[in-house]
């Protein structure tokens, strides 16, 4: 894999970690759900009207097509598992943005996806 070819899989990886944030945001803005079939309209209307919400989609459309392209360029068993870089990602960014816990396991686990990232960019 080239380098023009890792920078597209990692800014799908960036965008798809974003869209997460966002969605949580979104979520976070909305309070719990509670979805019933009476309810479904007036949710799904709050939910639509949520810009972090709409940000996490559009994000997610944007990483879509990075993906489609970068997987015109590589094969699918190499770039499929780049995408567990955006569990580092979001890990970090949950920790900053929301305080949610990195605790002892969770940065052994993230250090271990970024040894085997690295050992899987050099095939």
């Amino acid at each position: 894999m080239n380098i023009a070819t890792f920078i597209l899989i990692a800014f799908g990886v960036l965008l798809n970690a974003v869209a997460q944030l966002l969605l949580k945001a979104g979520a976070r803005n909305m309070g719990e759900i509670h979805l019933t079939l009476s309810n479904l309209f007036s949710v799904g209307l709050k939910v639509a009207t949520q810009l972090p919400i709409i940000g996490g989609l559009t994000c997610y459309v944007l990483s879509v097509v990075l993906w489609i392209i970068a997987l015109s360029r590589v094969d699918v068993s190499i770039a499929y598992p780049m995408l567990s870089l955006g569990y580092v990602v979001t890990a970090i960014g949950a920790w900053y943005l929301f305080g949610e816990a990195l605790t002892f396991q969770r940065l052994f686990a993230i250090a271990v996806i970024l040894v085997g990232v690295a050992l899987l960019a050099r095939t």
